[in-house]
């Protein structure tokens, strides 16, 4: 593509992108830190008239009397309504409840399935380490494989030495 081309585009896009932004916003003011913001929604009450730049036409920040008797500008109120008619709300929203009570249901039943898979790996170690136990006391010849492959048997001092290992373990899983 030609170089004015590609130039003439950009520009354009960004000015076009520019006027989106200004046409959609109808007001415009300073705020509390010296920048400007555009927006659709009237300007916060804090914001003081002289900071407003822009507005719609004929619009002006609605202004509802203060309990004390002064003016305060706010964005427009909705009608009085009969308080009475109106529902009394609890603070609470039921579904959001329901949906925190399932979520503690389900992790309760997660960690209900991981207890009863930890509690059934021990029973299997138990029972494993017993019948191990009760192979190498017994007298028999026990024979293990080396790193190599080779067969060997076990000595009496490697023979007390897997007796104490599988006696540990049966004292910590089988309870």
């Amino acid at each position: 593509m030609d170089l004015k081309l590609v130039s003439r585009t950009l520009i354009l896009a960004v000015a076009g992108g520019s006027f989106a932004l200004t046409a959609f916003a109808q007001w415009q003011w300073i705020d509390k830190d010296g920048r400007k913001v555009y927006s659709d929604r009237s300007p916060p009450s804090d914001v003081p008239e002289k900071n407003i730049l822009k507005q719609p036409r004929g619009a002006k920040m609605a202004v509802t009397p203060v309990p004390d008797g002064g003016d305060q500008a706010t964005a427009p109120a909705p009608a009085a309504k009969n308080n009475a008619s109106l529902p009394k709300l609890s603070g609470k929203d039921p579904l959001l409840e329901a949906k925190k009570k399932q979520a503690e249901d389900e992790e309760a039943a997660k960690k209900k399935v991981e207890e009863e898979k930890v509690a059934k790996g021990k029973a299997d170690n138990c029972e494993r380490a017993q019948k191990g136990a009760a192979s190498l006391q017994s007298g028999q010849r026990i024979s293990v494989t080396n790193a190599k492959g080779e067969r060997e048997y076990m000595d009496d001092n490697a023979r007390a030495a897997e007796v104490k290992r599988l006696q540990a373990i049966v004292n910590t899983d089988c309870k």
